[in-house]
């Protein structure tokens, strides 16, 4: 408290007092006892005002030491196990994170990481992925602006993310401690195969497969793609000191239609510490039908690649690129995308009225608004010659098909011409267009069905832009060519509405995320948020049921399947008020990443350490991991000084003296008749 909050109260005890006395002492008739009471009221009511004024204020100091912190990070996966190291990661961590001195010098934190990265002293050993560039990510951004060394227990091996090596702050020391046994043992691996998810019957499809080979004797090898018990493809491999490594490239038939599951496998005469990285099953989809896709435009533009590697990301669509002039057959194709039609497309439009086929229009700056006007109905421009940026608006409420929101509001705007455009009835907005945070009450994708004939308007140029947006926000084009890919599909069938539709892959690996997706939509064809959807899932060789419930996530219902074993299930989801139900299966390879692994990664947790200025230890050097940790400088506690200001009194309670003591000083002159 100040000199001068000190003077303020001695001189409102004065004032009190003073004014108490001048009106209940020196101008009264009597001194009785009564204005003694009424004297000590009227004091407590005067002293309380003023020190609600001047409010009085404690300071105090305290000091705090604030350590440093040291994260000890412990690799939760399986891999743990298969390496024999559970035993020894426990101890060693027990042996850091109990450590007195450690303690003393630093705010010992620990953690785990697997697929995911979270604070935790349990650990099973169970996950069935690694990522290690998580953990990055997540030291970042728990300790922000922050200088720290971090001791993280791994075998430094990862299956998911990006390249770890690179991925940690080069400012802050990471140091290793490697855990499995880093004796070199001879193996021989299937490290990658790489295969398209679908094929089309009396097609071959490419398979192309990495072996990798760790050893220092020559070895040849038996290679073999086998299905059941047929042997489609087998070859012998030479390798060596110098020769670790062999790329495979094989073309399989696709005879027959429907989910065929292959095997690849590597053998030899050499014994081997790990024979479950020898095989590698992979499931390829072989349809009898592909959607052939036109692209008509008569201009160059970015748009049109963008478009061709979207679509084609989906192995069942092939894109063609034509003149509008130049398309002959319109029934060669199931889709047709018309990009910036003028005049020259005439002869097009009036072709596919007779032929039918859904097409996906696309605007911009050279499109001819009127020759539009007169081929179609479903919207009504009203264009001026001006440019103009639109933004996209998603509308959650769209329920044609599901699909998620991927940053639409995110997106750089699509140019179009300045106007405006009115949409009939039978027209669904998915993207509604915005100028510069202003709704324009015009759509900028919509959808539209009549007579059983589809049309998608995409209205702005430059959505190549989105694509690659999308790629800077999520490091990969697949959310946006998902996105593409619905919109061609809902163009591409013609097949009445349904009130339940389910969205789910034919064939899983195990350890990925298993999910199954569902809309239900009411008679309206409305999103019904009220519903109830459950799925039975029934594995066919052990007859065993599970059952969940289908949780709400924005326009649809999704459950994870997670934890299932391999093999085949047949699954139906069902809506409960209504009882409509969907039916199918799916099937769950054998493959266990975790499991691909003999020795730890020690040359990348080397270079891990080497690039945050740190050093790779072993097991049975914790203790010189301890000392050098504990001798080093630049990881002082900090001394602060933390200055708290508190109030000497609670106002609240002060008004109620007050008002008590005025009150009272007003009843007890009532009933002595002094009023």
């Amino acid at each position: 408290m100040t000199t001068n909050t000190i003077l303020f109260l001695l001189f409102s005890l004065m004032i009190a007092g003073g004014l108490s006395f001048f009106q209940y002492y020196y101008k009264a008739k009597t001194k009785s006892k009564v204005n003694l009471i009424l004297a000590f009221l009227r004091f407590l009511s005067i002293f309380g005002i003023l020190l609600i004024l001047i409010n009085p204020i404690i300071s105090r100091k305290t000091l705090e030491i604030v350590k440093t912190p040291l994260p000890i990070v412990v690799d939760n996966s399986s891999s743990i196990i298969d390496l024999k190291a559970k035993e020894t990661a426990l101890e060693l961590y027990k042996k850091l994170f109990q450590n007195k001195d450690l303690q003393e010098k630093f705010d010992v934190q620990s953690y785990l990481f697997d697929s995911e990265f979270q604070q935790s002293d349990e650990f099973n050993f169970k996950g069935t992925q690694t990522n290690l560039e998580e953990v990055a990510k997540s030291l970042k951004s728990i300790y922000k602006n922050t200088t720290f060394p971090s001791v993280l227990i791994t075998d430094g091996n990862q299956t998911l993310g990006n390249d770890y090596v690179y991925s940690f702050d080069a400012n802050n020391k990471i140091y290793p401690l490697v855990v499995g046994d880093t004796t070199p043992f001879l193996d021989l691996k299937v490290s990658q195969l790489n295969v398209n998810k679908y094929a089309f019957q009396k097609n071959k499809f490419p398979v192309e497969v990495f072996l990798q080979y760790s050893g220092n004797k020559s070895v040849i090898a038996d290679f073999s793609i086998s299905q059941r018990n047929s042997i489609l493809n087998k070859q012998s491999i030479s390798f060596s000191s110098s020769k670790k490594s062999a790329i495979i490239n094989v073309l399989l038939p696709a005879d027959k239609i429907g989910l065929q599951v292959f095997k690849a496998a590597i053998s030899s005469k050499e014994k081997e510490k790990n024979t479950y990285n020898n095989t590698k099953n992979f499931a390829v989809e072989v349809i009898d039908q592909k959607t052939n896709v036109a692209i008509i435009s008569a201009i160059n533009h970015p748009d049109i690649g963008a478009l061709k590697r979207a679509i084609e990301s989906n192995a069942q669509q092939k894109v063609t690129l034509v003149k509008p002039k130049e398309i002959n057959e319109l029934q060669d194709y199931n889709v047709l995308i018309l990009y910036q039609p003028t005049a020259e497309f005439k002869s097009l439009f009036e072709n596919n009225k007779l032929a039918g086929i859904n097409a996906l229009i696309i605007t911009g700056t050279n499109t001819d608004f009127n020759f539009l006007n007169q081929q179609q109905n479903s919207l009504v421009f009203k264009m001026s010659g001006q440019k103009e940026d639109y933004l996209a608006g998603f509308n959650s409420q769209f329920n044609l098909f599901a699909t998620d929101n991927i940053g639409f509001e995110n997106f750089p705007p699509l140019q179009n011409a300045f106007g405006t455009v009115t949409t009939n009835r039978n027209v669904s907005t998915l993207l509604s267009s915005k100028i510069r945070n202003i709704e324009t009450n015009s759509p900028l994708l919509a959808f539209a069905e009549n007579q059983g004939k589809r049309s998608v308007f995409l209205l702005g140029e430059n959505f190549w832009k989105w694509r690659l947006q999308s790629h800077i926000d999520n490091q990969s084009f697949e959310k946006f060519d998902v996105f593409v890919d619905k919109i061609i599909q809902y163009l591409a069938s013609n097949n009445s509405k349904k009130s339940l539709v389910v969205n789910h892959e034919n064939f899983y690996n195990s350890g990925e995320a298993i999910e199954i997706s569902a809309s239900y939509f009411n008679k309206n064809y409305e999103f019904d948020e009220k519903a109830r959807l459950t799925i039975s899932v029934t594995n066919t060789k052990t007859k065993q049921v599970k059952n969940y419930d289908l949780l709400r996530a924005n326009n649809s219902f999704k459950v994870n399947l997670d934890g299932l074993l391999a093999g085949q299930y047949n699954f139906l989801v069902k809506e409960l008020n209504s009882n409509t139900t969907y039916n199918s299966h799916f099937e769950i390879l054998d493959f266990d990443i975790e499991k691909q692994f003999v020795n730890p990664d020690a040359q990348k947790l080397n270079q891990l350490a080497s690039q945050t200025q740190a050093k790779v230890h072993y097991p049975n050097q914790v203790d010189v991991l301890i000392k050098t940790l504990l001798e080093d400088e630049n990881y002082k506690a900090i001394q602060k000084e933390i200055v708290t200001k508190t109030p000497l009194i609670d106002w609240v309670w002060l008004l109620v003296m007050i008002a008590i003591s005025l009150a009272s000083e007003w009843f007890i002159r009532k009933y002595n008749g002094m009023l």
